[in-house]
């Protein structure tokens, strides 16, 4: 597989029904952005694709005349994506060098970037370049209140794209994305209606790089976005040094916070920290990350996790500025961040 492409990035488009995804999928297999893209949905018939464009197909491939290629789920998301390689090596698909995904309005994203963090296979190929969220700007507030998915889509979302605020009033727009940055800070939000769809802003989402020496963890960690939307800011001065930084939304359970703390760590406690999240936490730790301080290490040590599921934790050759501090964003779901301070405790 050496003369193809590696480090393919993965785009997922994900959203509660009726958030627009279809309509912005449609649009996308059209448009020249999406050239050499292979985009996996589930059904041909869910897109709408327009076979006027349509050059060639076979059982679960459709090649557009942009150079886009689209094919349905076989079996799971793994086989699929292998399946697309074999057939690239074979010549049988035009080249692809990006592939966007499509889920289901009921889907949980976490299984997709499980599979993409923990197989070999895929790690050697692709990786993960975002996660892009539709959030429907008139039924948003219902859809929060009584799908517990649609906070999971949001809190895990790279890219929020705000849809149908054309129909929606600027108070009702202006609830919604204040909800959404208090479930999920960092997220970029996009307006988007039928008549302006942000075709072009759906890639590159990827600030994770840590092997790149101009990687910038700031604008990765982006602590001061979760400050901005703190209700209340506490700084402790005590043997540990932590400064804490919580949200607590009792409406959506959802939980965003930073922990800081200025004292080294052993190599053997975060190991054990790492474990006692995955194991105790579970699903209830829907992200982790971080940059920390090791005892007796020139450089920091960078982790990263989904659910219980974490990245092999990364090395940078030296700190990028003068902080030397561990500092860690965590988002939860009913867990308080009172919790989580007792096992940062441990750490400090």
């Amino acid at each position: 597989m050496s003369q193809f492409p590696t480090n393919i990035p993965v785009s997922v488009i994900t959203g509660f029904l009726g958030s627009g995804k279809t309509t912005l999928l449609s649009a996308l297999l059209k448009h020249k952005v999406m050239t050499n893209t292979a985009v996996i949905i589930n059904e041909f018939g869910e897109v709408g694709i327009d076979h006027n464009l349509v050059e060639t197909t076979d059982e679960n491939i459709v090649e557009l005349q942009n150079g886009c290629i689209c094919c349905t789920i076989q079996e799971d998301l793994k086989s699929t994506l292998l399946d697309l390689i074999k057939k690239l090596e074979r010549k049988t698909i035009p080249y692809f060098d990006r592939v966007v995904i499509e889920t289901t309005g009921l889907a949980d994203p976490v299984p997709i970037i499980h599979t993409l963090m923990k197989s070999l296979d895929l790690h050697r190929i692709y990786e993960i370049d975002g996660i892009i969220t539709l959030v429907d700007a008139v039924n948003a507030e219902n859809t929060y209140n009584n799908h517990k998915e649609a906070i999971k889509q949001t809190a895990l979302a790279d890219k929020i794209i705000l849809s149908k605020t054309d129909l929606s009033e600027s108070s009702n727009t202006n609830s919604i994305k204040n909800r959404i940055k208090k479930i999920n800070p960092k997220a970029n939000i996009i307006e988007s209606n039928k008549k302006n769809l942000p075709l072009t802003d759906l890639i590159g989402l990827n600030d994770y790089d840590p092997l790149n020496n101009s990687w910038d963890y700031r604008k990765w960690l982006a602590i001061e976005k979760y400050n901005e939307t703190t209700n209340k800011n506490t700084h402790h001065n005590h043997n540990h040094e932590h400064e804490h930084h919580d949200i607590n939304r009792h409406g959506d359970n959802i939980e965003s916070f930073s922990l800081v703390t200025n004292q080294q760590i052993s190599m053997t406690t975060l190991n054990f920290f790492i474990e006692l999240l995955s194991s105790q936490m579970g699903s209830k730790l829907l992200r982790l990350k971080g940059i920390l301080n090791i005892k007796g290490k020139d450089g920091p040590a960078i982790i990263h996790g989904v659910q219980h599921i974490f990245h092999p934790v990364e090395w940078l050759k030296e700190w990028p500025d003068e902080d030397r501090s561990t500092q860690m964003v965590f988002i939860t779901r009913d867990i308080k961040k009172s919790v989580i301070e007792e096992f940062f405790k441990i750490i400090g």
